[in-house]
């Protein structure tokens, strides 16, 4: 078989396309690379959603953590507490039993106890807790002179907050948050490694990559493939990020623009 035809078989094999079977002997460097990067949509899937609807859920709590309300503080904190608190894998792991044991209440909670939206679900919390005490720290960051200068200006409530306040605490939070997508796009291979299953063996790239290794006991072809379209994935990121960033910053003098530093996080 070409590697053409591998490419035509098992490019989106992991959504459901082409092939239905996995090869089982006579593995080839093609098809290693070729399922790998099509467990790729789902990584890609996973953090592309949990990130654009997380960043609004982490625009609201760190607000709410900010708030006078003791009621809206307190539940501000306590979510950022227990997602911050507790690994992710077991994250996963509650969820995806709890989701099971809700079965026969609803059958609505019978889709949630799919990877496509059960696993999304516990991604988009995770990454609205971290995400919003990066924004809460930046909103306490938020110059006085530019509050005062609003209130000058008799800007207040809303129009404050959308001219001034949210584009001034999304400016110094920008590079930390960076980071933090970085290190969701890498969280999604615990997905499938939790309690959620791959249905019909279709899995996200470690899923892949770890099939490749157990069949061939050489664990040192699929590893480094599955790094390398990380480290890709990872070279996006940073150049889409990189140029809201210097949107962001537009208006600063170039000595006074903020820089992307990329600092991972070992332990989460």
């Amino acid at each position: 078989m070409s590697c053409t035809q591998t490419i035509m078989d098992y490019g989106l094999r992991s959504v459901g396309i082409g092939e239905r079977l996995l090869p089982r002997t006579d593995f080839t460097l093609c098809q290693q690379f070729t399922l790998i990067g099509s467990g790729m949509i789902w990584n890609i899937y996973f953090g592309v959603v949990a990130l654009s609807f997380g960043f609004f859920l982490a625009t609201a709590v760190a607000m709410g953590k900010a708030s006078h309300n003791r009621l809206i503080r307190k539940s501000s904190e306590w979510f950022i507490f227990v997602f911050r608190g507790s690994p992710l894998f077991i994250q996963f792991f509650f969820a995806y039993f709890c989701f099971l044991a809700l079965k026969p209440v609803a059958p609505f909670f019978d889709v949630l106890s799919s990877a496509w939206l059960g696993a999304l679900i516990v991604l988009f919390l995770n990454t609205a807790a971290y995400s919003g005490e990066i924004f809460y720290g930046a909103l306490q960051s938020v110059p006085k002179g530019d509050m005062e200068a609003a209130d000058a200006y008799g800007l207040s409530g809303w129009p404050r907050f959308r001219r001034i306040t949210w584009p001034t605490m999304l400016r110094l939070a920008w590079p930390a948050y960076t980071n933090e997508a970085i290190f969701l796009f890498q969280s999604t291979t615990l997905v499938f490694f939790s309690g959620f299953p791959a249905w019909q063996q279709r899995g996200d790239a470690l899923y892949y990559a770890s099939y490749f290794a157990d069949k061939t006991f050489n664990p040192f072809v699929p590893y480094p493939i599955l790094a390398g379209y990380f480290i890709m994935l990872t070279l996006v990121i940073i150049s889409i990020f990189g140029l809201i960033n210097r949107r962001l910053n537009r208006h600063l003098p170039s000595d006074r623009r903020q820089r992307l530093k990329m600092r991972m996080n070992v332990i989460r």
